[in-house]
């Protein structure tokens, strides 16, 4: 069918030229047939103002022209036998069974990634969890550390500013003795 269509696109090409070319060497209408083709028959109806109408037929196929065309007759059926019914019916049961074991080979298959990635995932959180809760141990000692530091040069300003009260009251003691 597409290639009776492609041919009579071609056809209706080749006819426009044709036309035109016939209308300049005869302008007066004729009603006979115009062109055979192989396929088709091409007749004009009549004259127009807007143009020329033409009516084309197209042929049915020969059985000679395209030999991919012809049917074939369907192969002849053999007498079955029940034996024959019987070894194709556990033929279809074996395929249904394989086919049944390599789904369920799939699903098995799945569910194992899903567990496996599943798994791995919980290990990356517990990773992720364990290295959360050292760096958070990690810095909480360390702000002891900093706070037990500053803790320690406050007391040590302490106790000198202390000594150096000591050292003046000692100094003022020791004026007054010496002016009184």
């Amino acid at each position: 069918m597409a290639k009776t269509a492609i041919a009579y696109k071609e056809k209706m090409k080749e006819l426009s030229v044709l036309s035109l070319i016939c209308s300049c060497f005869y302008p007066e209408s004729r009603n006979t047939l115009m062109g055979e083709f192989e396929d088709m028959e091409v007749k004009p109806i009549n004259k127009r103002a807007s143009g020329q109408a033409f009516e084309v037929i197209l042929k049915p196929p020969s059985p000679v022209s395209d030999a991919a065309h012809t049917l074939t007759s369907p192969p002849k059926k053999r007498d079955v036998s029940l034996e024959d019914i019987q070894k194709k019916l556990e033929a279809a049961e074996d395929r249904r069974r394989s086919q049944e074991a390599q789904v369920l080979k799939a699903l098995a298959e799945k569910r194992e990634h899903e567990r496996d990635v599943l798994l791995k995932a919980m290990e990356e959180n517990s990773n992720f969890s364990k290295m959360a809760e050292e760096k958070l141990t990690m810095k909480m000692e360390q702000i002891k550390e900093n706070r037990q530091a500053y803790l320690a040069s406050i007391m040590e300003r302490l106790q000198e500013k202390e000594r150096h009260a000591m050292v003046v009251r000692r100094n003022k003691e020791l004026r007054e003795e010496l002016s009184a």
